[in-house]
Formats: C-alpha cells, sequence, structure tokens
C-alpha cells in the first residue's frame, strides 16, 4: 500500500490524483493551502487520507507537512509536486513582485518541497518525485512568458534530480499537461494590468483566447490522474509524460522546429570549435 503526498489538492488535477489515489486503497497526505477544501476527502476515506495545511512558500509549513505525513503514514513512497498557478502578460508588461511570487510557488515551492521529502527517500533507498510542469515546459507562446519560465526551470531541476537520485533507488517523472478542464486558466490565473498597445495583437489576442478556454478545455483531470497513476506504477517510469493530444503534437512539432533551425546553421555551429591540424 503506497503512501502519496500530494500538492495543490483543493480542485483540478491535484483533487482528481487524491481521489483516485484514495480510491484505490492506498494512502494520502492531501494538502492544500486551505485544508477545509480537502476534509471531505478525510471523512470519505477516513484514516487513508490526512489533509494538512500546506502554501509552497513557507518553509515551515512545509517542514511541519512532510512530519505529520510521515507520522501519520510512516513514510512517503510517492511525492507530487502539483500546486502552481499561471501569470498573464507579455514580458514587458510583468511586474516584478507578482512574477517572483510566481517563481515563489512554481519553481521554489517544488524545490523546498522536495528537499524536504528527499532525506526519508534516500534512507529508504525508494521513492518516485513527480513534478508537473507543463506542455509549457516544452514550448512558449506569448503571454504566459513568465509561466513558460518557471516551467522550463521545474524541466531542468527534473531532469538534474533524476540524475542525481537514479543510483539512489529513487524515480522522477515530469508530467506535462496541455489544457486541462481545472482553474488554471480561470479562478486560478493571474493577469497584469500593465497593458502596452503595441502587444494588443500578440500578448493582447493570446491573453484573451487564454482566458476564453476556461470551462471548455479538453483535457480531463480524472484520465490526467489515471495516467499518472500508470507511470508511477510502471517498471521503467519515463522520464516525461505528456497529457492530452496537444501536448502530443505540440511536442513534437516543437522538437521538429528545433531540428530544422540547427541544421540549417550547422555549418556555423561546428565552426566555433578549434580547428584541428
Amino acid at each position: 500500500m503506497s503512501v502519496w503526498f500530494i500538492t495543490g489538492c483543493s480542485t483540478g488535477l491535484g483533487r482528481a490524483l487524491a481521489t483516485a489515489v484514495l480510491e484505490r486503497g492506498w494512502r494520502a497526505a492531501v494538502t492544500a493551502r486551505d485544508p477545509r477544501q480537502v476534509a471531505d476527502l478525510v471523512a470519505e476515506y477516513g484514516d487513508q487520507a490526512v489533509a494538512l495545511p500546506l502554501d509552497v512558500t513557507d518553509k515551515a509549513q512545509i517542514a511541519e507537512a512532510v512530519k505529520q505525513a510521515d507520522s501519520a503514514f510512516g513514510r512517503i513512497d510517492v511525492l507530487v509536486n502539483n500546486a502552481g498557478y499561471g501569470y498573464l502578460a507579455a514580458v514587458e508588461e510583468g511586474q516584478d513582485d507578482e512574477v517572483r511570487a510566481l517563481f515563489d510557488t512554481n519553481v521554489f515551492g517544488l524545490i523546498d518541497v522536495t528537499k524536504a521529502v528527499l532525506p526519508g527517500m534516500r534512507a529508504r533507498g525508494s521513492g518516485h518525485v513527480v513534478n508537473v510542469s507543463s506542455l509549457g515546459g516544452l514550448a512558449a507562446f506569448g503571454a504566459t512568458g513568465y509561466y513558460h519560465a518557471t516551467k522550463f526551470a521545474v524541466e531542468g531541476i527534473s531532469e538534474s534530480l533524476a540524475a542525481e537520485v537514479a543510483p539512489l533507488g529513487i524515480k522522477v517523472t515530469i508530467v506535462e499537461p496541455a489544457a486541462f478542464r481545472t482553474n488554471w486558466s480561470g479562478p486560478s490565473m493571474r493577469e497584469s494590468p500593465v497593458r502596452i498597445d503595441d502587444y494588443a495583437e500578440t500578448a493582447g489576442v493570446r491573453r484573451t483566447s487564454t482566458l476564453a478556454t476556461y470551462g471548455h478545455q479538453l483535457g480531463d483531470p480524472e484520465r490526467a490522474a489515471e495516467a499518472i497513476i500508470a507511470a508511477v506504477q510502471a517498471g521503467e517510469p519515463p522520464l516525461r509524460l505528456l497529457l492530452g493530444q496537444a501536448a502530443y503534437d505540440i511536442a513534437c512539432a516543437r522538437l521538429d522546429a528545433l531540428r530544422t533551425g540547427f541544421e540549417a546553421w550547422r555549418d556555423v555551429t561546428l565552426s566555433t570549435d578549434y580547428q584541428r591540424n
């Protein structure tokens, strides 16, 4: 019976995953900034679940949540870093305090939770860290540059982590969803109040189109939860798990575009090495 620790369980993918885990009879520490939002899971699943307050930007709260999960279940087998949100702004429109807050949650919060859980996994010689990135960690678009920057950072830290912990019996999977029917493009989305007219036809248009997807996204959080569980249970879990048709199509197109660009400038690229005699 595995033990999961999942951040950001109040809505969306985090809640769907917590429910799917508990439905299997496994145990889970379900966390949210307001634990009242996940109290019903404890009421329904009893001692399989523990609801914990967790703001991932608060290191003391992280330490306490991990301590309580260990106390309740004796270990954490699977950590899912799911907490995060989006931010709409052209790069020039971004506000410093909002951008730093975004990084504090999406990047540094993920790192701090991981660092709190890893000692137990290392001691046991087993565990799985699942970092929820985004298709936006592989490809970037206008109006979400700062969000992409956080997810590109998650991709990089996760790849390095995977290389470091593999010999210790710990696995890492990066989850890369396309648009799923969560609050990402709705209530949880933050937006810069700054609007620069010169970006109206680029970032401005995409701000509008992104917000318009709310409630109509193709991705199903419950199906995404099943896919994540399948990856965790696999004998050889993937380093990267794309979720959704759009994620697959856009990621493949991104790979093709990268190769085309590399090949177009291949001669210049190779010309920069020291010449051998």
